[in-house]
């Protein structure tokens, strides 16, 4: 853990370029005084824009790379914390935290984790094939060399939605009996060879990377604790901010918030970016983010009388 004074802040090393960082900013309203989790902390643009802001920020990240350069930082007001957003509960009360002002959930992989050839999480550069978050547990390469077909196919319709799953699998179970499939671009060409028709265009890898990612990650099972556990260290008043990136994790979210008696959504549709930030930040494209207030006790009372 590394906590600072917010007195001026030092120059940021970090070259993060957040998602709708001006939308995020109106969702939680920093402020002097107030204090926000950055639930997934990675190249800390986001925490960079509400410390300007004057708040305090406690920035959560599984990933020993993100953690140490924001170490490296050094940002006035920060306090860095490794764990999983999901445990957001017993992380803040290590800390001695109770209850938080706000809280920002910018879902899926970073910035840094793609643009690292040497993570695994892209299909365009050739690299062991990793995709882990926290260096721990099961790798992709694990995953594809070992679960069965069924499961593989599984695992590739339900977290990449890709139609063409049992090909997949079945074209990988093939390929592992000759020889293990042990890096990115392996899978790459293995994944493009077994889809139909393909000619040109989005790489017909890109599900299926998605796919393993969010498995190897357990990304939808920490999206879901993690909201429950946000909620819960919400003071009254109190701002929860997501950020997700395919209709998988926006549908939990929308979900969550229409079926939570503590939680007042402030965003009716999911807000996306300005056709002048997708120009200026393609990884914006896919990005929606979904806000909602903590009600007070009474509010929340007289909101489950009302259901």
């Amino acid at each position: 853990m590394t906590t600072l004074p917010p007195d001026d802040l030092t120059p940021l090393t970090l070259s993060h370029i957040p998602v709708l960082a001006a939308e995020v900013i109106e969702a939680l309203a920093p402020a002097p005084g107030r204090v926000i989790v950055d639930g997934t902390l990675g190249g800390a643009g986001h925490t960079r824009l509400l410390l300007e802001a004057g708040a305090s920020v406690i920035g959560i990240d599984q990933d020993p790379y993100a953690l140490n350069r924001a170490r490296e930082a050094a940002l006035p007001g920060l306090t860095v914390v490794e764990g999983n957003y999901r445990d957001l509960p017993e992380l803040l009360s290590s800390l001695g935290v109770p209850q938080v002002d706000g809280v920002l959930l910018d879902i899926g992989v970073s910035s840094f984790q793609l643009d690292d050839s040497g993570r695994g999480f892209s299909y365009h550069t050739d690299a062991p094939l990793d995709m882990r978050m926290s260096q721990s547990g099961l790798s992709a390469a694990d995953v594809v060399n070992t679960l069965p077909e069924e499961e593989l196919a599984a695992i590739i319709y339900e977290y990449g939605e890709d139609r063409h799953s049992r090909r997949i699998a079945r074209a990988i179970v093939q390929a592992r009996e000759k020889a293990p499939i042990e890096t990115t671009v392996a899978l790459a060409d293995l994944v493009k060879r077994a889809y139909p028709g393909f000619s040109r265009g989005i790489h017909p890898a890109r599900r299926t990377f998605q796919a393993l990612r969010v498995h190897v990650n357990d990304e939808l099972g920490a999206l879901r604790d993690g909201l429950a556990a946000a909620e819960a260290v919400l003071a009254p008043e109190g701002r929860l901010a997501v950020i997700s990136f395919h209709s998988l994790e926006d549908r939990i979210v929308k979900r969550f918030l229409r079926g939570s008696a503590g939680l007042e959504p402030l965003t009716k549709r999911p807000v996306e970016a300005s056709e002048e930030e997708q120009i200026r930040n393609p990884r914006a494209r896919s990005a929606k983010l979904r806000a909602a207030r903590k009600l007070g006790p009474d509010e929340a009372a007289g909101r489950e009388v009302g259901r």
